[in-house]
């Protein structure tokens, strides 16, 4: 039975999806599909797992218990209260809950792998999962708890438990008892049966589904991040020679550096500010004939004009790489033990979220130094022996009397000092349940850390942002800004003004900052013809 059928939905499979899905289904609220071919593989594996514990074969979470070796009597009343108990006993996180679009993010992932068709579920709870997900009906999921060792247990059971009909789901951004909620849709609890409590709960769908929505976010970022940058090459009549495609798709042809270079030449691109390496070399023969009009020669030598693909370019591959991983793991049967027709019983550690939360900790590495690029270049136009524009930007002929941008840098580099102090967290396994879980993978911790770094950067940026809109006004550039340039610029400046005089600056961060989350610079770019890799 298909759920839906729509042009827009996105089709739940355990083969395909992919980040954009993620988040199509956890922002957008895209309907989601349930094929007949999958609802038939759950079908098999189901009897295949049934077929199996009749005959005796032992089983972890069926005829063995969690931990100790309990010996349980299959088929009998114990078998919904087993797998009851060790959702009621795992649902156990505690802290701030996961916003809407990431419990719809995690509940995604999660049923994407047991759709996969290995991890003996019925049907029914593929469709009840499905159904939360078109019914807007959210579990309340506290963010700390998970190990991501045997998966993500705790987040996962807190998931499971509205399907039982107990714990909390998401209201208006609070929570609320699920019964209640459940009852107003005409929706009866689910009562687990063998192996489904374990199913639920035992794999990496928090990380990976917070990781989603990380990942997905962070390449808007990056493109942002380019557009702010060429804006501020522009402004600062700097070279386009850097981003010569030779020096990138043959001299060092990495991914990430050659798309950088690339969105570099097309946001420059009829740029009446920025010049070419022929340019330069007249420039540097009028500056020694006396002419220091144009102070492009010597600003050029800074790294975070120069060595823009080079840097931006890595974090690109660094989140290529992340994605590749966490899409991978997203299309993963990931729990334990995992069922193959004509094979034995897999029990072995897919649930291990070793591989996420590497990846999801050099994001973290990768974003930090992305915000290093950004505040570095913010300083860069504030100090007049660098820029050659009035300090801190002040456009008034007050400076001692107007501090301009002064006051707004502090909180990037107070940002910055705070990327840096979140480590990695894969590093940091403490053994947990009897020593059974000797090495831990941390890895939820790892993709909060990157969803907190991404969010500092917002307001990193959104400095930059400013900072080169002002650079813009006081240098008196506008008429030679490129098509990509007046497009930022125009963009910023419709939803802050020029700073004539010194005001109360947080409102202005704030602004953009949340301009950067929704992406609203990189469609302006678009809108203006302009696409970026």
């Amino acid at each position: 039975m298909t759920l839906l059928e729509n042009d827009a939905s996105v089709d739940f499979d355990g083969e395909k999806l992919d980040i954009d899905s993620i988040r199509r289904v956890a922002e957008d609220r895209t309907p989601v599909t349930l094929s007949e071919s999958t609802l038939d593989r759950a079908t098999v594996s189901r009897k295949q797992f049934e077929d199996t514990i009749w005959q005796g074969v032992p089983v972890y979470g069926v005829t063995t218990g969690y931990g100790e070796m309990i010996y349980m009597l299959v088929g009998t009343s114990k078998e919904v209260e087993l797998q009851t108990n060790l959702v009621r006993s795992h649902s156990a996180c505690v802290g701030p809950l996961f916003s809407e679009d990431e419990a719809r993010a995690i509940l995604a992932a999660r049923l994407n792998a047991l759709s996969k068709g290995y991890s003996a579920v019925r049907p029914e709870l593929l469709q009840r999962i499905a159904l939360y997900l078109n019914l807007g009906i959210t579990p309340a999921i506290p963010e700390i708890g998970s190990l991501g060792a045997s998966g993500d247990l705790g987040p996962l059971a807190h998931i499971a438990s509205t399907l039982i009909g107990e714990g909390y789901v998401l209201r208006d951004g609070k929570q609320v008892p699920t019964g209640p909620v459940l009852a107003e849709h005409g929706i009866e609890p689910l009562q687990l049966r063998f192996k489904e409590g374990l199913s639920l709960i035992n794999g990496t769908s928090g990380m990976t589904g917070l990781g989603s929505l990380v990942l997905g976010r962070a390449i808007n970022q990056v493109r942002q991040a380019e557009i702010v940058t060429a804006l501020v090459v522009e402004t600062m009549l700097g070279s386009t020679s850097p981003f010569q495609a030779e020096g990138h798709e043959i001299a060092r042809p990495h991914k990430g550096q050659i798309d950088t270079a690339a969105n570099m030449r097309v946001l420059l691109k009829d740029s009446g500010l920025a010049v070419e390496h022929a340019d330069l070399r007249r420039q540097a023969k009028e500056q020694q004939d006396g002419d220091v009009s144009r102070t492009d020669v010597w600003i050029q030598k800074a790294y975070t004009l120069r060595a823009i693909p080079q840097v931006v370019g890595a974090v690109r591959d660094t989140l290529y790489h992340a994605t590749n991983v966490v899409e991978t793991e997203i299309n993963s049967s990931n729990d334990n033990p995992l069922f193959f027709e004509g094979k034995e019983v897999f029990h072995g550690a897919n649930f291990h979220g070793q591989p996420v939360a590497f990846v999801m900790d050099y994001t973290t590495i990768a974003l930090t130094q992305l915000g290093v690029f950004s505040e570095r270049r913010t300083n860069r136009l504030l100090n007049r022996n660098l820029s050659g524009l009035p300090e801190f930007l002040v456009s008034t002929g007050e400076p001692g009397l107007n501090s301009g941008f002064a006051g707004a840098q502090y909180p990037a580099t107070a940002l910055i000092a705070e990327n840096r102090t979140i480590g990695p967290a894969s590093t940091q396994s403490v053994p947990s349940n009897g020593d059974n879980q000797d090495v831990v993978s941390m890895g939820l911790i790892g993709a909060r850390n990157a969803r907190r770094v991404l969010g500092n950067n917002n307001y990193i940026l959104a400095v930059e942002y400013l900072a080169a809109a002002q650079a813009v006004d006081v240098s008196g550039r506008l008429d030679g800004l490129s098509p990509a340039g007046r497009a930022t610029y125009d963009a910023i400046r419709s939803l802050v003004p020029t700073l004539e005089h010194d005001r109360f600056m947080a409102d202005d961060l704030e602004t953009i900052a949340s301009a950067l989350s929704r992406g609203v610079f990189l469609d302006a770019v678009r809108q203006a013809g302009i696409d970026l890799r």
